[in-house]
């Protein structure tokens, strides 16, 4: 059985099994299996009907797993959409990346989740979309797509990627990766390291480009922007903001934190919106806790300790808020942005787990940023800082200089993919 099989027989099952679950879901139902179960009945329908008869535009097709990986995409867009006239589909896995873009912001012409990746579904999905350019971000394998992108002479690129040893690439099963990798026209990677590895495996078409999150993330805190309830409860103080908290372990720390320094007012950003991580805080913190969906601008904050930012996708321009930050995801594979804290100049903890990304270790190089592996330890970087107001004024100096080197990926990746 060659991997190829093995890899079309999962996602076969898997669109079955989507489909039976969609159909038994409760309609009120808002988990994330349920919603991305739904999104997948009748989508190559919806998406033919919606594109139309659009030959002769020129298309570009970005796909981002999640919100996350989207962030890395908008700055492209924007740029791509001030440059030159294009038809924009964005595609995503994930229901958080498209529930929070459904409504398509202006910069955007189409907004799909991605057909689940079987043959039929590639060759239906690009027959409709004819795009002239696909762009993934970060880490996106689709095989069966890839495939049909390369077989049609596509230009297909990837941008942002962090190719290490560890990668699937240099396994014993990895050849279907390595396929899918010899698709792409051109890969973007975020340091030199990846460059070296691509090269071990054949593959010479790469850019060391940065990160385009910088230059979405320094957008958005240039960007005016204001939330009438969080002012309210800063009341002018120091606010510490916990962001993309996305397991118990990550709870626990932030908790513990806000437990100990009463004095100190909290904004918790959970990554999934649900009543049980909701329960889980009120469980969690002992001081008094509120949500933003309860309160307006002339709520009574007197006795409340901890905010819960209880809606997706203010994360990034919330920051500008806080005073210190703790980035979730850490103790799993997926840590979030910490760009998106560092751009406000503000220093920040996450957990231990960054081997898959660039930033956490450039910033605990610079003692922007902390690596926390316990409750005793994200108490021990907060005390240090809490009332060090030198520290905290340097802290803001190297993290300006250190996104001023770091932008500016955005242009040159754009040069490359815009018609010319």
């Amino acid at each position: 059985m060659t991997a190829k099989f093995l890899y079309n027989t999962v996602i076969g099952a898997s669109n079955l099994l989507l489909g039976v679950r969609a159909r038994l879901a409760g309609k009120d139902s808002r988990s994330k299996t349920v919603l991305f179960a739904r999104g997948q009945r009748d989508l190559l329908s919806r998406i033919r009907t919606e594109m139309g008869d659009g030959r002769g535009r020129y298309t570009v097709w970005f796909h981002a797993a999640s919100l996350g990986e989207f962030a890395v995409a908008r700055p492209l867009i924007k740029r791509l959409k001030e440059e030159c006239e294009c038809v924009v589909v964005v595609t995503f896995f994930s229901p958080t990346g498209y529930e929070a873009l459904k409504r398509r912001p202006a910069f955007i012409d189409h907004v799909f989740y991605l057909p689940l990746d079987t043959r039929k579904n590639a060759r239906a999905f690009l027959d409709a979309v004819r795009p002239d350019r696909a762009v993934f971000m970060i880490s996106e394998y689709w095989c069966n797509y890839l495939e049909e992108l390369k077989g049609r002479g596509i230009p297909t690129y990837l941008v942002s990627a962090l190719i290490h040893r560890q990668a699937p690439f240099f396994k014993w099963y990895g050849g279907i990766y390595r396929r899918c990798l010899a698709a792409y026209t051109h890969v973007f990677v975020l340091d030199e390291a990846s460059r070296g590895n691509l090269r071990a495996l054949g593959c010479d078409r790469v850019t060391v480009c940065g990160d385009p999150l910088f230059d979405n993330a320094a957008l958005i805190a240039r960007t005016p922007w204001s939330d009438a309830v969080v002012e309210r409860f800063a009341g002018g103080g120091d606010v510490f903001i916990a962001g993309s908290i996305s397991d118990r372990t990550d709870l626990e720390l932030v908790a513990s934190l806000a437990n100990r320094h009463r004095d100190i007012r909290f904004l918790f950003v959970p990554h999934e919106i649900n009543p049980e991580e909701f329960a889980h805080i009120r469980e969690a913190v002992e001081g008094g806790v509120a949500f933003h969906s309860a309160c307006d601008a002339g709520t009574d904050f007197s006795g409340v300790q901890v905010l819960v930012i209880d809606f997706v996708g203010a994360l990034a321009s919330l920051y500008r808020y806080a005073r210190w930050a703790y980035v979730g995801g850490g103790f799993t594979p997926l840590l979030h942005s910490v760009i998106e804290a560092t751009v406000y100049g503000i220093p920040v903890s996450f957990g231990p787990e960054i081997h898959r990304k660039v930033t956490p270790q450039q910033l605990t190089d610079l003692h922007i940023g902390q690596v926390v592996k316990n409750s005793e330890e994200i108490q021990q970087w907060f005390a240090a800082l809490k009332r060090n107001e030198a520290e905290l004024a340097r802290v803001k100096e190297t993290a300006a200089g250190y996104v001023s080197k770091n932008v500016g990926a955005t242009e040159r990746i754009v040069a490359m993919i815009k018609p010319y």
